[in-house]
């Protein structure tokens, strides 16, 4: 899930929102001030529900955004790295780009997030007892107890165990330490939950066929995200175990084709070598080895025609601070998910020497696993396929 625009950071975690976050965060806080809080305090002022019911559907994403940071905190001490947050439509997603060395590890950062959910849902539930027992019951008391609620609900949820929630990580932990085998636990994880996307999408189709469009429609949405989500998983657990002891160089380009930082763009379109072959060069600095970045042509692309001329390669690229970076002898398997949040789908292949090697994409680890699952057993290693151009 890509964010549409990020609010900043916490903790040193990126928090991104995606502009579906809108269309809950409207039926909230229409259903509130339109619904709940009407019926069960009438008499109040219009504004009065609506300034509740605003207030009450930002407290509910801000517990989504608590529930989510605990995950990315927990993983960041377990030393997974995380690339930020991101809330949606269907709640939140803590994006993290490598996995849990354990099962433990595991457990602790899956485990965290009902638990503050949990204890969110006690906090609402004493602060509203304490309202009522002082001031009376009245809009503020509901809307605590509405937070309550929801986040006891949202804790129970996502204890589901039925992969991507939080409950299949818990069962994807417990399998893994039962049977030693990562991959197998996570296909077990996943079996479940599609079986229980699945089961959640007959139940909506239910609900439609008795009239409930709204609670169908949900329903349906849900289903949908985790039958999705669940096969999305699956899939890259059998790439992992396929690339299994693969090495970075196996899949990388050798001595790629390299881009000068102090090129200019208008020089770098020009040039054939750069316009008919690739899409995206390693940048290099004056020695011709050491890397300082990656350009892909779409960036430069979008300089305006009448700057090209004098703006150049460093001002464009995607600096090797923020670029993929791997060791020829780096296990294939721990960059992918690196590569793929790192927005251009390729990595740096750099030496101990710090001179740059090759690069490697998203085509060239697609291509990997399909030779290595083609390829009869013991008689290759992947490196005797051909090389590719496309990168």
């Amino acid at each position: 899930m890509t964010p549409t625009f990020v609010l900043g950071r916490i903790a040193g975690v990126r928090v991104g929102v995606h502009w579906s976050i809108l269309a809950i965060f409207t039926l909230i806080a229409l259903g509130l001030a339109q619904g709940r809080l009407p019926e069960v305090s009438p008499g109040r002022a219009w504004w009065a529900y609506w300034l509740v019911g605003l207030l009450t559907a930002a407290l509910f994403f801000a517990s989504l955004l608590a529930h989510e940071l605990a995950h990315a905190l927990v993983a960041r001490r377990n030393e997974v790295a995380v690339d930020g947050i991101v809330l949606w439509l269907l709640g939140g997603v803590a994006r993290l780009r490598t996995e849990a060395s354990t099962p433990a590890a595991e457990l602790r950062i899956a485990g965290v997030g009902p638990l503050v959910s949990l204890g969110l849902s006690a906090l609402f539930a004493l602060v509203a007892w304490l309202v009522d027992s002082t001031a009376g019951r009245g809009l503020v008391s509901e809307a605590l107890v509405w937070l309550a609620v929801i986040n006891l609900l949202l804790a129970l949820f996502n204890s589901v165990p039925a992969a991507p929630l939080d409950g299949g990580r818990l069962l994807r932990a417990f399998l893994w330490w039962k049977t030693g085998d990562r991959a197998r636990a996570t296909a077990g994880a996943t079996a479940a939950g599609r079986g229980f996307g699945w089961f959640l999408l007959l139940a909506g189709l239910l609900l439609f066929a008795r009239g409930d469009l709204v609670g169908g429609l949900w329903l349906v949405m849900i289903a949908w995200f985790l039958i999705a989500a669940a096969t999305a998983e699956g899939r890259q657990a059998q790439v992992r175990a396929v690339l299994a002891g693969v090495t970075v160089r196996h899949a990388m380009t050798p001595s790629p084709v390299t881009v000068s930082a102090d090129l200019t763009i208008a020089d770098l379109l020009a040039d054939p070598r750069y316009r008919y072959r690739h899409s995206a060069f390693p940048v290099v600095g004056a020695d011709g080895r050491s890397p300082e970045g990656l350009l892909t042509l779409a960036a430069a692309s979008r300089v305006a025609e009448a700057q090209r001329g004098v703006t150049t390669v460093h001002e464009v690229m995607v600096p090797r601070s923020e670029a993929v970076v791997a060791r020829p002898d780096d296990q294939l398997v721990d960059m992918l998910p690196k590569m793929l949040s790192g927005g251009t789908g390729r990595a740096l292949v750099i030496d101990d020497s710090g001179s740059l090697v090759g690069i490697v994409a998203s085509s060239d680890i697609s291509r990997t696993v399909s030779w290595l699952m083609t390829a009869p057993t013991g008689k290759h290693t992947p490196g005797d396929r051909g090389r590719s151009d496309t990168w």
